[in-house]
């Protein structure tokens, strides 16, 4: 079993840029804190810091246990501000991980109900790729993953697909390009000035095949990991883009655009992944039951 208050030393130590600078905050002599550091070494049977010059500076086995680290002790420092507090006074905490692709505004209205459920809660948001954020909830670093689409198919790592619903697309442009493209939708996209999602965006593919099948040829200008920079370059001019149907009107008014038109043929579906199959959690009940009112 791990020695936490070896742990602890090599934690301040790497924090800290060094020994000699863990030695003055924790006021214990270099020695100690170097002969800590080497038991845990031993233990792990791998070293943890390499000598540059003066300088220590982690290894791979370091940097791992690092973020190992870093997760405990902020994990411990919660652990006594919870409960130093009243029982009425903690919060819940909730953990979320985004998949970069979701775009905020739909993220954020599909997590706000978890806020109205009168009770304190403490919202820990995580955005990143959707197979990191899954590979933290296989561990219970998160309660619940929100998603463009399942849990993809030979990934090896267990989650429950509860699928929130989804939304068609709309087409919306700056005034100065969408009073070019209001007549004979969706044949005006045509040849016109497009922005689209990245290929890392299950919505690209669904999205350039419609087009194919419809005969429209648009001018594509950009390609985004980042829905929100896709519009803030929209919103600049250089390009139509598409946001869900559902958040539309909110982006119109957000951003001053237009809509162009609609089309009901290319969904976007939303999904809330979880480690378990059935929902306990009543911030997540929320969350999943007023998505299924608000995308049905």
């Amino acid at each position: 079993m791990i020695n936490y208050k070896h742990l602890h030393y090599f934690w301040v130590a790497a924090k800290q840029g060094g020994i000699a600078r863990a030695s003055e905050l924790l006021h214990i002599t270099p020695q100690t804190i170097s002969g800590q550091i080497s038991l845990l070494e031993q233990h792990f049977g791998s070293a943890l810091f390499s000598k540059v010059g003066r300088n220590l500076e982690l290894t791979e086995t370091g940097r791992l246990a690092l973020s190992y680290a870093d997760e405990i002790f902020t994990l411990g420092d919660e652990l006594e501000d919870s409960l130093r507090q009243g029982s009425a006074e903690r919060p819940q905490l909730l953990k979320v991980g985004i998949a970069e692709v979701v775009p905020k505004t739909i993220a954020y209205r599909l997590l706000e109900p978890a806020y109205n459920m009168g009770e304190p809660l403490r919202m820990l948001c995580k955005e990143n790729t959707l197979e990191s954020l899954l590979a933290e909830l296989a561990l219970n670093r998160l309660d619940l993953v929100l998603a463009d689409g399942p849990v993809p198919p030979g990934l090896g790592v267990r989650g429950f697909n509860h699928a929130l619903g989804e939304s068609g697309v709309s087409f919306v442009a700056s005034p100065s390009i969408a009073k070019s493209l209001q007549v004979n939708f969706p044949a005006c996209l045509d040849g016109a000035p497009l922005l689209i999602p990245s290929e890392i965006n299950l919505m690209h593919v669904r999205l350039l095949q419609w087009f194919d099948k419809q005969n429209i040829h648009p001018q594509i200008m950009g390609e985004f990991d980042d829905s929100a920079l896709m519009k803030t370059f929209g919103q600049a001019g250089v390009g139509a883009f598409i946001v869900p149907t559902a958040i539309a009107d909110e982006v119109v008014n957000q951003y001053g655009v237009e809509l162009i038109g609609s089309i009901q043929d290319v969904r976007e579906q939303f999904f809330a992944i979880t480690a378990e199959r059935r929902i306990a959690n009543p911030a997540v009940v929320a969350i999943t039951e007023s998505a299924r009112e608000w995308l049905a």
